[in-house]
């Protein structure tokens, strides 16, 4: 199915439109597919986010501008975020002894089990959505990708 049917258009669109909206669909179709493999979990893309990074942080605590910086979607509600997954048990924050305005996040044990779990779901998802394209052909969409 072409861009002009799934907007459903007789007209031609002009090639940098057509670009521009074939992107923005399959950024919402990966989102939606996503979203739904962490929904069994309760977890949003970006909780799931944060809890990767809390995960590569190896046991050392992060802050706030450290999560924000390094998220894939970069959003001002990373507090939120951290809100949430706390009241869920799935991070720990503490006020740093030495600097009271400084918050340290980490993430916990079952953080971290759970985490793996929805590894696996993230894992075959994106399997899923990437299945259809050979190796080369994922080389070549990166190649195109990283000229933006």
């Amino acid at each position: 199915m072409n861009v002009e049917e799934i907007i459903k258009t007789e007209k031609k669109i002009p090639l940098v439109q057509r670009t521009i909206i074939h992107l923005s669909l399959v950024n919402n179709k990966i989102t939606e597919e996503l979203n739904a493999a962490l929904k069994p979990f309760g977890v949003s893309l970006q909780q799931f986010n944060v809890l990767r990074i809390l995960r590569g942080q190896k046991d050392q605590p992060a802050n706030l501008s450290t999560l924000n910086e390094r998220m894939v979607t970069k959003m001002s509600n990373t507090t939120r975020l951290v809100d949430k997954l706390l009241a869920k048990g799935y991070v720990d924050r503490e006020t740093c002894p030495s600097n009271r305005r400084k918050v340290e996040i980490t993430i916990t044990d079952e953080g971290k089990i759970v985490l793996q779990a929805m590894d696996k779901a993230i894992t075959q998802t994106e399997e899923q959505l990437v299945g259809s394209l050979g190796k080369k052909e994922m080389e070549s969409l990166n190649i195109l990708l990283d000229k933006f």
